[in-house]
């Protein structure tokens, strides 16, 4: 692998090297009114990138799993009853927790590639008279399979049966990256993590907790420590952590969300979807088709790409590495050896995108695929030269 290359996988992202420097930063004492100067500019702007008036925003030193831990353990009692779909590996491993920490977990067993059945989440609350469930669990972009669902949909699903259910969204590929409405949708809970669409190193958990959510954290009792929000809420009124924090990271976070705000986040939504269709055009030039079942589930992060039947797609992964030093992902869990993943978030432009369309064409021939060379990569460049300019003039 070659550090001089962009990355395409899903996440950790490719790092701007302001960025990086400002994760670079001589030691502080974090428990000066200097820390604060960090913690609360930086909580206050991944507010605004939740697109929320009134979230209490936390960030625990984690990642994405951490995250999904700290809405779990906070809110909800062992033997609560869950309702989650599952449609993909993060889906699934965050069942997997839920079950792990004693909770009821019912599922909604979806295909791969599919996005969350929000008629059939509606079908399971409207019978759920007593009030069961709990929480209902939504991954909004299912990083395994290039999915995103439809969250609104997820929230007019409770608010018709007017089910009192707390709503968690799985944010981790998709905030700051693509469209999210915390408050429009009715999130109680959303998780995302640093190393995506903040484009920084792995080692933060960012949540939204509504005030439905910070009620619920006084009457769940799964054990929590390290995770308990009413601690780290304690510590905040003090411009502190309960224990020591990741300065470093968070004045990487401070700049990042400023990068993000700055922008405008219009704009960075509407770039990464002009890079993703670059890349979608290309994959139907080479004749090949996404792991998305239809174009409204496409996600703007990652194309998770399926291979003709018979050949292992990792063959593609391991030698982009190999012999080009350039990193795409793997298929996960059902659709491993299908699928082939170009993460396509964070730091990245038309012309990086472009470098990983020409990689992956190149290793598709080497590897005996029947894919004209330059096909995906001329029709990715008609699109980018067909909006760019469109683009530049909007974010002027």
């Amino acid at each position: 692998m070659s550090f001089q290359n962009p990355v395409f996988i899903p996440g950790p992202t490719n790092m701007p090297e302001s960025i990086r420097k400002a994760c670079d930063m001589p030691t502080i004492d974090h428990r000066s009114p200097l820390f604060g100067q960090i913690l609360h500019p930086a909580r206050a702007n991944v507010q605004k990138v939740l697109k929320s008036a009134n979230a209490e925003v936390f960030i625990f030193p984690s990642t994405g799993t951490g995250g999904w831990e700290t809405a779990i353990t906070n809110t909800l009692s062992a033997g609560d009853t869950v309702l989650a779909a599952r449609n993909g590996m993060f889906s699934h491993r965050w069942i997997d927790m839920c079950q792990r920490h004693g909770l009821d977990v019912q599922i909604v067993e979806t295909p791969w590639g599919h996005g969350l059945p929000a008629n059939r989440y509606a079908e399971a609350l409207a019978a759920d008279k007593g009030h069961k469930i709990k929480a209902v669990l939504a991954t909004h972009n299912e990083t395994a399979t290039g999915v995103k669902s439809d969250i609104a949909a997820v929230r007019a699903a409770l608010d018709a049966a007017d089910h009192p259910a707390l709503l968690f969204v799985d944010g981790v590929s998709s905030i700051g990256s693509m469209d999210f409405r915390f408050d429009t949708w009715g999130v109680d809970i959303a998780v995302t993590g640093s190393q995506k669409g903040f484009m920084l190193p792995a080692g933060l958990a960012v949540l939204g907790f509504s005030a439905k959510a910070m009620a619920a954290t006084k009457t769940g009792r799964l054990p929590r420590t390290f995770f308990d929000v009413n601690d780290m809420a304690k510590g905040y009124d003090n411009s502190a952590f309960p224990y020591t924090p990741p300065v470093g990271l968070m004045n990487g976070l401070l700049l990042a969300s400023d990068m993000l705000l700055r922008e405008g986040l219009d704009n960075v939504f509407a770039r990464h979807t002009r890079i993703a269709s670059g890349i979608r055009a290309a994959v139907h030039a080479w004749g090949l088709e996404l792991c998305a079942a239809t174009p409204d589930l496409y996600s703007d992060t990652v194309s998770a790409i399926k291979t003709p039947a018979g050949f292992n797609a990792t063959e593609i992964v391991n030698h982009a590495a190999s012999a080009y030093g350039v990193a795409f992902g793997t298929g996960l869990g059902e659709v491993a050896g299908k699928v082939f993943r170009i993460g396509h978030l964070g730091s990245m432009t038309d012309v990086m995108a472009l470098s990983g369309i020409a990689t992956a064409e190149m290793c598709m021939v080497d590897l005996g695929l029947d894919i004209k060379l330059g096909s995906g990569v001329a029709a990715a460049q008609d699109h980018y030269r067909r909006t760019t300019g469109q683009a530049l003039k909007d974010a002027a």
